[in-house]
This record gives C-alpha cells, structure tokens and sequence, in this order.
C-alpha cells in the first residue's frame, strides 16, 4: 500500500498516540497544535496569551475500567479493558520503554462513610453483569480487604477502615509516555504554535485551515483537538485538578480512590518520591489556577488516607479541561477520508488505544487507505 500524507489536528494523546503509530506505517504525518512546545510550560514561564497543554498531562493516568463503572457505560469499561491489554504492548515499543503498572487498583472508605461507598460497590457489581463486560472474561470484582491484607498490600494506607481490591486494574506514567510518543514518531512533522481553526474533507482527501490563513491539503485529514474542536464537535469541557507532591519514601504502589459522598479523590503514585492527587471531576470550564478551598479538600482527603503524605512538599498544582460529550460517551466518526475521535472525558488514557485501533480497523478506514494501521503489534 502507498503512503499517505497525514494531517492530524492535536498533538494530545490521541495525537500523539496516532502518528507514531501511523509513521510507523510507512505514512508521511504532519500535526498541528497551539501549544508552544511538546512538553508542558509552566503558566509563569508561558507565553501571553497564554496557551493551554493537552489535557493527557494533567491526568494521573489510571487505567481502571472496572473502577470507572460506577460513571461509565459498560461499553466504555470495556473499551479501557482492551486498552489495559494494549498499553503494556504500546509501552515496549517506545523509546526508554515508560512504567506501566498493572497490579490492581484499592478503593478506600472511612468508617463513616461505608454507606457511600457501598452504594458504589452495588452500581459495580451490576454493571459487571452487562454483556459487554461479560464478554471480555475481566478478573473477579472488587475484593474486600481486611485490615491485615491491606496493611500486606499496601502499609502506607493507615486511615480509612475499609478497603476493597481491583485486581487488574493499574496506572501509567502520562508524561514519560506523551515524550515517548513525541520521541517516538520522529518520522513525523511537528508544528507548534499552530492552531486548527477548520477541518473540511471529501472522498478525494482533506483539508486543515491553520488560524494564519493558511489551507493544507492532506490524503487524510484527522481531528483530535479535544475541547478546541469546539463548535464543530458537540463537546464541552470538564475541569480536573491535580496536585504533584514530593513525599520520598511514601510507599504507595498501586492507585487509590477514596470513595466520599461529596467528591471522589484519587492517589496515584508516579515514582518512589512523587504522588499525584485529584479530584474527578467539575462541571466547570474555567481553567484558572486551583482555589485555596479546593487544594485543602484534596490535601486533606489524601492525608486522611495515607498519613506519611503531611511532610510532603507540593511541588506544583494544575488545571484542564476534559472534552466530555453530552451523553460523556467517546465520539468517533469517519466523513470521507476525515477521521474525528473526541469526548474521551475522564477516561483519555483509558480509552485511547482501543478507540484508534477501533477507529483504523473499519470500512471507512479501509477506503481512506489506512486499514489495520491501529493495531499494536
């Protein structure tokens, strides 16, 4: 098969994550983003005005499809599920072969709480039973811990009273990958400070309409510009919040989710020195820095579960937005020989491998000439 000439709107992960696979191929891959640079700038050192980094490096990067059953559609889970088989594979083949952990994840309550978080241990368990999740033979459900087995799995943890098991489920390390990926798909062309303002295509090819008037006329074009494929995609953004802490020794090793009536706040370890916390989820899109109200409850909330966490050092905090659709459901459609893949939401790293296998393994993507492109191999 002859190469094609690529453009791709969105050097995010998606982004990312389609042109190293695709110049893998053989293919010429153009991409095109706003951001000033591959890798994140700190709002103080940024450029005015100032221009957003791709929402995949604000995320902690859990990769916890039975965990997210207690929001998404068992479809969805189910997707993460094959991404979790896929990211280990993803992983090898890129330069300095980034962490990927798949040692399962805990869910924590207070003893107070319990009610709560029995609550989303029922909606786990029914959505378990759905056929899409059936189907995909997944590990055994959460498993309820004592206070022995926790403190073997995991000693660090000392506050809450109970702890449940995801076998399977695990975490990777977003900004080791996003550089990988970048690193990796050195075949590509990267443009930086360059934003997509239209994408137009017809059965001969497409075009991207750069925000300096300038029109590119590309054999495929494909959209992945999250939040700033706004209005032409039906999306909106969703605020997440993380907080980077330097804490040596803390001894964490797997994810945690502290299930709260109020908000859902996770801890993800990133190395032997540095954690991640956030929160979820905030129906907001505003991206100004994180408010002193909401750095305490995060804070507070992870000091509550794993104690060492009080003589940590913040190393930094910050916002972005999530492209979430109306229904939060992923968004995946082929118009000629234009591919668009958004509205990831909260399950970017989740979903991503799964949803570009899906998205180049279809009769659309056979007659763009990009057939079979998106499997790992």
């Amino acid at each position: 098969m002859s190469a094609l000439h690529v453009g791709i709107a969105g050097a995010g992960l998606l982004g990312r994550l389609l042109a190293w696979q695709l110049s893998r191929a053989g293919h010429r891959v153009a991409v095109f983003d706003p951001a000033t640079h591959a890798q994140p700038v700190a709002r103080s050192q940024a450029p005015d005005p100032y221009v957003p980094t791709a929402a995949a490096f604000t995320a902690a990067g859990m990769l916890s499809p039975l965990s997210e059953l207690d929001n998404a559609e068992p479809a969805v889970a189910a997707l993460g599920w094959q991404s979790l088989a896929l990211w280990p594979r993803i992983a090898a083949a890129l330069p300095g072969t980034p962490a990927v952990a798949v040692g399962g994840s805990l869910l924590v309550a207070h003893r107070h709480d319990l009610g709560a978080a029995q609550r989303v241990l029922d909606r786990l368990r029914a959505a378990t039973a759905a056929p899409e999740w059936q189907r995909l033979s997944p590990p055994e459900g959460a498993q309820a811990l004592d206070a022995a087995a926790l403190r073997q799995l995991e000693p660090s943890i000392q506050g809450p009273a109970h702890a449940w098991l995801l076998p399977g489920e695990g975490f990777i390390d977003t900004v080791a990958v996003m550089a990988a990926l970048h690193l990796g798909a050195s075949g590509a062309d990267w443009h930086w400070a360059q934003r997509v303002i239209a994408i137009e295509a017809g059965e001969g090819g497409g075009t991207l309409r750069l925000a300096d008037g300038r029109m590119l006329a590309f054999d495929v074009v494909i959209d992945v510009r999250g939040v700033g494929a706004k209005p032409d995609v039906p999306v909106r953004g969703v605020r997440g919040e993380v907080i980077w802490l330097d804490c040596p020794g803390h001894g964490l090793t797997r994810p945690v989710r502290l299930l709260h009536p109020r908000h859902r706040v996770y801890i993800v370890p990133r190395s032997s020195r540095d954690v991640l916390v956030g929160a979820s989820e905030i129906e907001s899109e505003d991206r100004s820095p994180v408010s002193l109200r909401s750095a305490t409850e995060l804070m507070a909330a992870a000091h509550s579960v794993v104690p060492a966490l009080a003589e940590a050092r913040i190393l930094k905090m910050d916002v972005n937005l999530r492209p979430a659709t109306p229904d939060n459901n992923p968004f995946v459609e082929w118009q000629g020989r234009q591919l668009t893949i958004n509205g990831l939401f909260r399950h970017g790293w989740l979903l991503a491998p799964a949803l570009v296998e899906q998205a180049l393994n279809t009769d659309e993507a056979r007659a763009a000439g990009l057939h079979g492109h998106g499997r790992i191999r």
